[in-house]
């Protein structure tokens, strides 16, 4: 990419080319200047660039004449623990998600520990582009201080939506993944609090990463035989800000990231009915489950700040997102790894199943998906013609186009960084997902 990319939500660049130490302080700067008083919280995720991006976000908030709370590296769900329970008027995670080494990036959150919604983040890119921060005279600059304890608050909100004992009692032989980003700091403590036995890969935290970011099946091939030669019960994959959780079963078969969401549905609505949450690109699994047991399922724009919203909205007990990002209020208002792995523990021990069984209950579905070249100004009319085509579908324009099918879906959303569609289809078959990726790539070349 030969721009920063930029969203409501923070920023991400390749770190001496889109993302300097300038443009990193200047963001820092339009941030504070939008939040109450009070310190801002700063974590980073484990990339080797982040020593560098944390020292101009930390001299930023300070010459904002903001106290800076250094928690160093951890996960990106911790981060807005550390912000509610310390009170903090704000955060940065900083960290690039699932790109690519040489990318890093800024995640903000406001005083509610979560990122932050649309409103307050466009207000901060608009001071970014338009305003120059107010910078403090030497006398109203702020302090640094650095977090000693930053897991405790965490674990413990984890532990207490999970049966602890129960979990202890079966003894689980667990991998875990951090693929050297952060997810080993809460990680290891965590199943080590739930008695399991762990082996651990990719746990120091130095950005180095062992296979590429993102945990996709094909990125995890050297991890899926290390589930089976360990005996382990379960794999668990992070990304490198561990907001996202992969699920690798007892046999090394990838379950992948769509299954953490929809297990982590089934086993809360076994014992707390209430509404729940996904984005509109997310396996209609959980759909399925909250129409299962009888309770309001509600769809929301992609983007985790979008769930949340609408989780707030209607009160919902759980929600998230197909990457593997599960949200339990109960926890916080953050996609977080750690709540997964407790869930699914939960419900291997409470029904004395594999996670193979608890996966293969589920609605089967195949999720394909693809991009298409188109200009920004084509869009409007190209999906004009795919709902057109696709007449006898149900059509829905929340985010993009969305189009239902009884037993099927597929989106098309235009991308905000690149002049191309990005096109999304599930079924019952991988075979028609991709036919339905095909003909809408044919529909749109054909104008």
């Amino acid at each position: 990419m030969s721009e920063l990319i930029i969203s409501v939500s923070g920023l991400r660049g390749v770190v001496g080319e889109t993302l300097t130490p300038e443009v990193a302080a200047r963001y820092v700067g339009a941030f504070a200047d939008t939040l109450p008083e009070g310190p801002v919280v700063v974590t980073r995720d484990g990339r080797h660039t982040g020593p560098m991006v944390a020292g101009a976000v930390q001299s930023a908030l300070m010459a904002m004449g903001r106290t800076c709370l250094d928690a160093g590296i951890a996960a990106t769900p911790t981060t807005g623990v550390l912000v509610r329970h310390l009170g903090a008027a704000g955060g940065i995670q900083i960290s690039a998600s699932h790109n690519p080494p040489e990318y890093n990036g800024l995640k903000l959150f406001d005083g509610a520990g979560r990122v932050i919604p649309a409103g307050p983040g466009q207000l901060v890119i608009d001071r970014y582009r338009n305003e120059t921060p107010n910078w403090r005279s030497h006398d109203q600059l702020g302090r640094y201080q650095t977090l000693e304890d930053t897991t405790t608050a965490h674990l413990a909100m984890v532990a207490a939506i999970c049966d602890v004992e129960r979990i202890r009692k079966r003894r689980f032989r667990v991998l875990l993944d951090a693929n050297n980003g952060s997810g080993s700091v809460l990680g290891v403590p965590l199943l080590q609090e739930l008695g399991c036995e762990i082996t651990l890969v990719g746990g120091e935290p130095d950005g180095h990463f062992g296979h590429p970011a993102e945990p996709t099946q094909e990125n995890l091939a050297s991890v899926l035989e290390l589930v089976q030669k360990a005996g382990a019960d379960i794999g668990f994959c992070q990304d490198p800000d561990a907001d996202r959780l992969a699920v690798i079963d007892e046999s090394g078969r990838y379950l992948g990231e769509e299954y953490t969401l929809a297990i982590c549905v089934d086993h809360v609505l076994r014992h707390q009915p209430g509404p729940v949450v996904t984005n509109c690109s997310t396996s209609r699994m959980s759909q399925d489950l909250a129409e299962k047991y009888s309770v309001p399922f509600f769809r929301s724009k992609v983007g985790e700040a979008n769930v949340v919203d609408l989780m707030l909205a209607e009160n919902a007990i759980l929600g998230g997102e197909g990457n593997g990002g599960a949200i339990d209020p109960r926890v916080g208002l953050v996609r977080d790894s750690f709540v997964g792995m407790a869930l699914l523990l939960d419900a291997m021990a409470t029904r004395s199943e594999p996670i193979s069984a608890l996966a293969d209950e589920l609605p089967r579905y195949a999720i394909h998906k693809a991009k298409v070249e188109l200009a920004p100004e084509q869009v409007a009319t190209a999906l004009d013609c795919l709902e057109s085509h696709f007449s006898e579908a149900t059509s829905d324009r929340l985010d993009g186009l969305r189009l239902d099918w009884p037993d099927k879906w597929l989106l098309i959303r235009a991308s905000n960084t690149e002049p191309i569609v990005r096109v999304v289809a599930e079924a019952p078959t991988e075979d028609e997902a991709a036919r339905l990726c095909r003909e809408t790539s044919a529909v749109i070349a054909k104008g």
